[in-house]
């Protein structure tokens, strides 16, 4: 298991966000916009950590995938019981409803989220991406959306990996897809 410095990692990658160097994430993300900090899990809330002392500024807005699934809970509570009733052969419909159907999920809490932070003209920071984990909700459906694809700003995704061979596994459990994005590891 290799550990890596967080407040390091963290403050090249607020260099590389907040230099003229912002077209190389495009070039190093295959045409992606969103940067993927790989940290152990274990080291995760280190990162955190880091990133909320480096990335306080105007600049970012720190997005907790925690308190967006708490929030999407909280207020769907009334209804949630009965979608879970009619949706239990497909769970994860109730977090990321299906492309033609547009409904209170949690996918869209999240798109609604980064849309609002680059209207602010904020770098999106998500954190505690491990909340999705199980949902439906892929990063790959965050990163590839719209909303970050055609933004100039870029979504900054802090995501809790392990290395097996060449391939990431998210959580040390899930082999990730083939993301556009740029990776900081």
């Amino acid at each position: 298991m290799l550990h890596h410095n967080p407040e390091l990692i963290i403050k090249e990658t607020k260099i590389l966000v907040e230099t003229d160097k912002r077209s190389d994430i495009r070039l190093n993300a295959n045409g992606g916009n969103s940067i993927l900090i790989i940290c152990e899990p274990i080291q995760e809330l280190d990162f955190i950590e880091a990133i909320k002392t480096h990335f306080n500024d105007d600049m970012y807005k720190i997005i907790d995938l925690n308190d967006l699934l708490i929030r999407f809970i909280e207020v769907n509570k009334e209804t949630l019981k009965e979608t879970f009733q009619l949706l239990k052969g497909s769970i994860n419909q109730i977090f990321k409803a299906p492309a033609e159907e547009i409904g209170p999920d949690l996918f869209s809490l999240i798109m609604e989220s980064i849309d609002n932070s680059f209207k602010e003209k904020k770098i999106p920071v998500l954190i505690h991406s491990g909340a999705i984990y199980g949902s439906g909700i892929d990063n790959i459906h965050i990163m590839e959306n719209e909303v970050v694809m055609n933004s100039s700003i870029p979504l900054v995704v802090l995501y809790p990996a392990t290395k097996d061979g060449d391939r990431l596994l998210f959580l040390s459990k899930r082999p990730s897809s083939k993301y556009r994005c740029m990776i900081i590891n």
